[in-house]
């Protein structure tokens, strides 16, 4: 441990004995007047490779570890705990003279840089392996000393900076690193990964990695070499504990609303495809506006935020899927005020230079409470995500004191200790009237109680406590009272890392209904003569459904048949006696409700025998002998959440092993957003296999008991058995050959990207069922 210590003062000695050598030459070329924009650049640079790094290492390791929860929940405590690292270690170093700071800087970039190019390393996640315990260190092996060099830019740049007092407050350099950030997120889905393989995204993140450096030593070029002295001769006093605190939870709120609004917009208005980067970029530009050093817009802001809240935040808990968009635009102006008002808040509270990087820890360590809280902690306690009302009400207590009127202040002054808590009391007792309406709260009367809810919450403006109550109440009064009164009494809502599960009643079909937000995931009619009737997706005139019931004609009795997504199990209903079927299911919420919750019953009535492989289907079917199956049905794509590591062409030399030479891959491609066909037209190409697909519009009789438009194609390597299914489909629609669209060459581990593959958006169209 010493003799690790003592080395590492020796390299950070050299590296500041020529630092000192060269002082000359940067004092010859003007540094100072360079120094700004220096700074500018160097904190953008290591902000976008930051932001770079999450995407493109996550993007790797997907074709090695599968889309379980658990490995991403592990990949983003990886990430988070990096980065609060990085806060720290750059808090740590300023206990050292400047010069020695620099010198030790850089000799840590030179060894973080053995662990170049930027990758994951060898090796596969263990068959019976907890991912949640493994993972973190496959993570922490691969990446951790690039990330954890390059998460220190910010926090220790700015403090380089300060250390000449001329150049003046160093703060708004965080705006620009937000600046970075948001820069490099947007760029990875919108240029990196539909332009560069994986790894030429390596080789190109590892020649910015040498620009950081050299960037970092032309800012150590420009510390005054008195730097040291100057900063201890005038100490500020340390920010009392309480500060610290409050430093953290302003923090931790709008990284937590952050989460919680991605997962709101994604299940409960609508799952638009990289939806997931418009509230992480909204959050990084917070940071941009609050910490500027033009305050007007954040000051602005911050007078609106209770208004905003209220309009906002108030409806909460509305569904919002009959009108996406506007309920999507509520939810991300909420998100918007939320962040840049409580982050102009941290602004206001700032410390002094020289507490600078202890600043930003804390805020780092909110960051990170944020995320804990929403990714890990509310799937767990929670079965609707009610993280997001309670961070709005959160928030409500964290604003900033604001006037609204001056009456107001004279009758608080007069009264405030007991309307703190009558006007929430009030509020709340209004809400449950309207939620419960009787004959006094109907109809208009019940629109008056909102409004009196409004008004005790205007009223209230500037009183944190009360304003926060009376916010609550007019949540309860909009949907709140009936969303906790499904969680305490019906058993129709469960909840796993991959989201929020329902089940409704669709009285028009008479069936039950299994919904993921607005995106349905299976029905079952209760019409007893048709209790075991496949639907949705799935009915007889489907693809897979004029495949399954062929199957028998395809390969004899026995055959063994594979699925992989469970769903309701609706495809259980075309097991016919001595096959072997097998299902292959990642969630195991999504088994409870299949198996064991009482409302569908396809499982246990058609195939009780089934097998069940809990896991990602891509890692079970790698594992699993070779010719094992005869079919395998793919249906493992809803909405946006499309697992590109199930349609790479890799991937379908999995599945080629596991079916038989002559089996038989059906693959669901219906969706709202994007066209599948052509990646699955190019990865059939690729690996020599002979595909048909099929459109099936049901009829409206049809319609009328659940079934739905759905796309499936049918892929061979036996080109005989796809001219054999559609012989044994009879009259019903038509196969047609699937082609490769021009100039797309699918999908690779090492190459993805949903652009080329987007339908147009329309908002009108966002509640049609997929």
């Amino acid at each position: 441990m010493f003799r690790r210590a003592h080395l590492s003062r020796a390299a950070g000695g050299e590296a500041a004995g020529f630092l000192t050598g060269v002082a000359g030459l940067a004092a010859a070329l003007g540094r100072e007047r360079a120094a700004r924009p220096l700074f500018l650049v160097t904190v953008l640079v290591g902000s976008f490779l930051l932001f770079l790094t999450q995407p493109m290492v996550a993007r790797m390791a997907l074709p090695r570890f599968g889309g379980a929860p658990a490995v991403w929940n592990s990949a983003m405590l990886v990430f988070q705990a990096l980065l609060l690292g990085g806060y720290a270690y750059a808090h740590w170093i300023g206990r050292f003279g400047a010069r020695r700071q620099a010198g030790l800087h850089l000799a840590l970039f030179a060894l973080a840089a053995l662990w170049l190019p930027i990758g994951i390393a060898r090796g596969v996640l263990p068959q019976g392996a907890e991912p949640v315990l493994w993972v973190p260190w496959f993570f922490l092996a691969s990446i951790g000393p690039l990330f954890f060099m390059v998460s220190a830019q910010a926090p220790l740049m700015q403090r380089w900076y300060a250390l000449e007092s001329s150049r003046g407050d160093p703060y708004p350099l965080y705006a620009v690193s937000n600046l970075g950030s948001f820069a490099g997120l947007i760029s990875y889905p919108l240029l990196f990964e539909p332009l560069l393989t994986l790894d030429q995204q390596s080789q190109l993140w590892t020649a910015g990695y040498a620009l950081l450096v050299l960037l970092v030593a032309a800012c150590a070029l420009t510390i005054p070499a008195t730097a040291h002295e100057t900063v201890q001769l005038e100490p500020t006093p340390a920010p009392a504990l309480p500060r610290v605190l409050h430093w953290i939870a302003l923090a931790a709120v709008p990284s937590g609303l952050m989460l919680s609004t991605t997962t709101h917009l994604t299940t409960d208005i609508v799952a638009v495809p990289m939806l997931w980067v418009l509230p992480l970029g909204i959050y990084l530009l917070s940071f941009v506006i609050a910490f500027a050093s033009r305050r007007g817009v954040a000051v602005f802001i911050v007078q609106l935020s209770p208004l905003i809240l209220l309009i906002a935040g108030g409806v909460t808990f509305d569904s919002g899927a009959q009108n996406p968009a506007f309920a999507a635009t509520l939810g991300l102006a909420l998100l918007f005020t939320v962040a840049v008002t409580l982050h102009a808040e941290l602004y206001r509270l700032r410390p002094a230079p020289d507490h600078l990087t202890g600043f930003y820890l804390a805020i780092a360590a909110g960051g990170v409470l944020g995320g804990l809280f929403c990714a890990i902690l509310a799937p767990v306690l929670f079965d609707w995500a009610y993280e997001h009302p309670l961070l709005i009400v959160a928030a409500a207590l964290l604003l900033p004191r604001t006037r609204l009127m001056q009456v107001f202040d004279r009758v608080w002054s007069r009264h405030g200790w007991w309307l703190v808590v009558a006007l929430p009391a009030a509020a709340l007792a209004l809400s449950l009237a309207i939620d419960e309406p009787m004959d006094l709260f109907s109809g208009n009367a019940a629109i008056a109680a909102t409004i009196a809810i409004i008004l005790l919450a205007l009223f209230s403006v500037g009183r944190r406590i009360a304003f926060a109550g009376c916010l609550a109440g007019l949540m309860l009064s909009y949907g709140g009272w009936w969303t906790l009164n499904t969680s305490i009494n019906w058993d129709t809502r469960t909840r796993s890392y991959f989201g929020v599960y329902s089940i409704t009643s669709d009285t028009a079909a008479n069936a039950r209904v299994l919904t993921h937000g607005t995106t349905l995931h299976g029905m079952q009619s209760l019409d007893p003569e048709r209790r075991l009737e496949p639907i949705t997706y799935y009915g007889p005139g489907s693809g897979v459904g004029l495949a399954m019931r062929a199957t028998e004609t395809l390969y004899g009795p026995g055959a063994r048949v594979g699925v992989v997504g469970l769903g309701t199990g609706t495809l259980a209903c075309y097991a016919v006696p001595g096959q072997d079927w097998r299902f292959y299911e990642i969630d195991p919420a999504v088994v409870g409700i299949a198996t064991r919750s009482g409302h569908f019953t396809y499982l246990r009535s058609c195939a009780p025998d089934a097998r069940i492989v809990l896991g990602d289907a891509r890692i079970s079917l790698d594992r699993a002998p070779p010719g094992s199956l005869h079919l395998l049905a793919l249906d493992a794509f809803s909405s946006d959440s499309v697992p590109m590591h199930l349609l790479t062409r890799e991937a379908f030399e999995v599945y080629g092993r596991a079916l038989r030479p002559d089996g038989l891959l059906l693959v669901h491609v219906s969706n709202r957003y994007l066209d599948l066909e052509p990646v699955v037209a190019a990865a059939a190409a690729a690996g020599g296999w002979k595909g048909a697909g099929l459109t099936y519009y049901p009829t409206d009789s049809e319609t009328a008991h659940g079934a739905t438009v759905s796309i499936w194609i049918a892929l061979s390597r036996d080109p005989a058995k796809i001219e054999d299914l559609i012989r044994a489909s009879g009259t019903g629609p038509p196969w047609t050959p699937i082609k490769p669209r021009p100039g797309f060459f699918g999908w690779t581990d090492d190459y993805a990207s949903i652009l080329p593959i987007l339908r147009p958006i329309h908002f009108d169209l966002l509640d049609f069922p997929q």
